[in-house]
């Protein structure tokens, strides 16, 4: 039997691996290798539509990288079990089956483009115009694949420290519609990118990084002022820890009763995740901070050890008040302000970014101008108060706006 025909029906005929299929490029692939027996035209078709693809995915010069890929983001027993460290605990069976696809694989990855036309039925039609015909590379990886011990091993490796699925291949996710969703470009801003504020940065890392040793830490709220750099702390903590496997999931403030089925699915996955509560706030008649509480501390469903939460709001009472609240008909005024205290409280770490004054606003802006590589003079400086100033105040994100003004006017 010629390779590819081979080929083709050991991809077929994976177990463990089977969901590699649907990855974009092994599914072309697969697509192409069972078109063998079509005529000219179907298969020409396929072999266009694979190779375009195998561009996209910028692995036309390596064919056994991108299959590879596919099994390195694929969710198997297998995958579960290397990541939490129970590869022994596999029976012979599971392991010989794991072994078997791997093998499957590595045979794939070894046909060339010459293998596969020399396999279809009407090749002899297929010859007057196969020069023509774009093809790939295999790459120096399909080699690697057919020692299957090792790339067991491998693989093994890779689980354990990345975990699988969605969570090997992406950092960021976001809660919607009971499930999780990657990020497919999150926001890349850096610690180092970010000016002023470095002792309130540094509390977050510190605690993140406790946090990714296995050392009990802190929710932690972040509050303060509008535009003083909140929200791209959080997300610049996410982009100096991911390697070390950190995750973030943003959940929206609306789906808070649904953290029990957030956790669920995360509890068991060998990584560490923040789930991220962006502008947080509630209202006086929102019934909604509940969940938050039982969340943070003394709900039935407890937060995992994979687990804390980090929120951000520009304000350090979470409960919006008026002064029928304090003041009206409640006769037990205290009850309700410790009630809008409690939730705040239940954050072991705060951290507030206050509005800065004149001379630390001026600093950011000199330093993002730096950054820049913008000529900031006297007049600049004048220049910058006054932007704050008609913008109804100074902060981190003002400053930079500033700057991006000026360097439109170049």
């Amino acid at each position: 039997m010629e390779k590819a025909r081979k080929a083709a029906k050991l991809l077929n005929s994976l177990s463990v691996y089977r969901g590699v299929r649907n990855d974009r490029v092994f599914s072309a692939y697969c697509s192409l290798l069972d078109a063998l027996d079509d005529d000219t035209d179907s298969f020409l078709k396929k072999w266009g539509a694979f190779f375009d693809i195998l561009c996209c995915e910028g692995s036309a010069e390596s064919l056994s990288s991108s299959l590879m890929d596919a099994m390195l983001f694929d969710e198997n027993f297998f995958a579960k079990a290397a990541a939490l460290g129970k590869t022994d605990s596999l029976s012979q069976c599971e392991v010989k089956a794991v072994k078997r696809d791997i093998g499957a694989i590595a045979q794939a990855c070894q046909l060339t483009a010459e293998d596969i036309i020399s396999s279809q039925k009407y090749s002899e039609e297929i010859a007057e115009i196969a020069d023509t015909l774009p093809k790939w590379e295999t790459g120096s990886e399909a080699d690697d694949l057919l020692d299957t011990e090792k790339t067991f091993d491998v693989l093994s490796q890779h689980y354990r420290k990345n975990g699988y699925g969605i969570y090997a291949g992406y950092r960021a996710f976001i809660w919607r519609n009971g499930s999780i969703k990657p990020v497919p470009y999150p926001d890349p801003i850096t610690v180092d990118e970010l000016i002023g504020y470095s002792s309130c940065r540094e509390q977050v890392i510190r605690n993140t990084a406790a946090f990714l040793k296995g050392v009990k830490s802190n929710n932690v709220l972040l509050y303060g002022d509008r535009g003083t750099g909140k929200s791209s702390t959080v997300k610049a903590v996410l982009n100096k820890y991911y390697k070390d496997g950190l995750r973030l999931v943003e959940m929206p403030k609306e789906s808070l009763s649904e953290f029990p089925m957030l956790v669920e699915k995360i509890a068991r996955i060998p990584l560490y995740f923040i789930i991220f509560i962006d502008d947080l706030s509630f209202s006086s008649d929102d019934s909604s901070y509940a969940s938050l509480k039982a969340v943070l501390e003394g709900g039935i469903a407890a937060r995992p050890d994979n687990t804390l939460i980090y929120a951000t709001s520009n304000r350090r009472h979470l409960i919006k008040e008026n002064f029928r609240d304090r003041d009206g008909d409640d006769l037990h005024r205290n009850d309700t302000v410790q009630e809008t205290m409690s939730l705040y409280d239940r954050f072991g770490l705060a951290v507030n970014f206050g509005q800065p004054d004149k001379e630390a606003y001026l600093e950011i802006v000199a330093g993002l101008a730096k950054k820049y590589n913008v000529n900031i003079d006297e007049s600049l400086i004048k220049e910058a108060e006054k932007w704050a100033i008609m913008r109804g105040g100074r902060s981190p994100r003002c400053a930079l706006q500033f700057i991006s003004s000026i360097m439109g006017s170049f």
